[in-house]
């Protein structure tokens, strides 16, 4: 399977593509801010087809370039219904003293083709691979997980927006309750997945599943 992607923008979003290989259709996560130069040039490298782009959540930093790159490329854009609300309207969902100037340039509009996840569990067929889309919520109302794995070998990924991050919890605006239940819905949505997954998230370095529940014991199968 191949994995590619890059921190996106000012705000270092990382962005991704996912395929069973090159020459293949692809999907990608997380159009970040600046991110649709990168994409193409990835895109034209690896000869891939795209096929749909994934949102982990609504916020601007995951969803800037979102439009731009559905246009092109003609591709439908997933988020999950919580968070649609976020998508066009990029200060929504965010503490009201974000500056106002971060939002500059931001597209403020939905892609033409949204289509909407609902509830806990999503599978999609896209590329070859099995992606399924895990809700979490807490960081955002419709924040999911993104597990893809392929069909040409057991390999798995998990991509985990900024629900979990190397080594840290996502954040939850201050509210214990709400970092309980994240932790909750982590343990639920990892507990079949081994060691080996790879862990994906939404800002800095990557790890394996085994490397997160080694920092965090409540991703430990009980």
């Amino acid at each position: 399977m191949l994995i590619t992607g890059f921190p996106a923008g000012g705000f270092e979003t990382n962005t991704y593509i996912a395929a069973e290989g090159d020459g293949q259709r692809g999907i990608v996560i997380d159009p970040g801010q600046d991110a649709f130069d990168g994409l193409t040039d990835l895109i034209a490298r690896h000869r891939l087809e795209p096929e749909a782009v994934l949102l982990t959540h609504g916020h601007m930093d995951h969803t800037w370039d979102a439009v731009p790159f559905s246009e092109h490329f003609g591709t439908p854009v997933y988020v999950h219904a919580a968070d649609r609300f976020m998508v066009g309207a990029p200060a929504r969902g965010l503490p009201d003293d974000v500056p106002q100037h971060l939002f500059d340039g931001h597209p403020a509009t939905e892609p033409a083709d949204l289509k909407e996840l609902h509830g806990e569990r999503n599978l999609l067929r896209l590329v070859g691979l099995t992606v399924e889309t895990l809700h979490t919520g807490e960081h955002t109302p419709g924040s999911v997980l993104v597990h893809v794995t392929g069909t040409a070998s057991d390999e798995r990924v998990l991509f985990t927006g900024d629900a979990l991050l190397k080594g840290e919890l996502g954040l939850t605006w201050g509210s214990p309750e709400a970092a309980d239940r994240l932790r909750a819905a982590l343990a639920r949505h990892c507990a079949g997945l081994p060691d080996t997954t790879r862990t994906l998230p939404g800002h800095g370095d990557t790890a394996t599943l085994g490397e997160e529940r080694g920092i965090h014991p409540f991703l430990r199968p009980h």
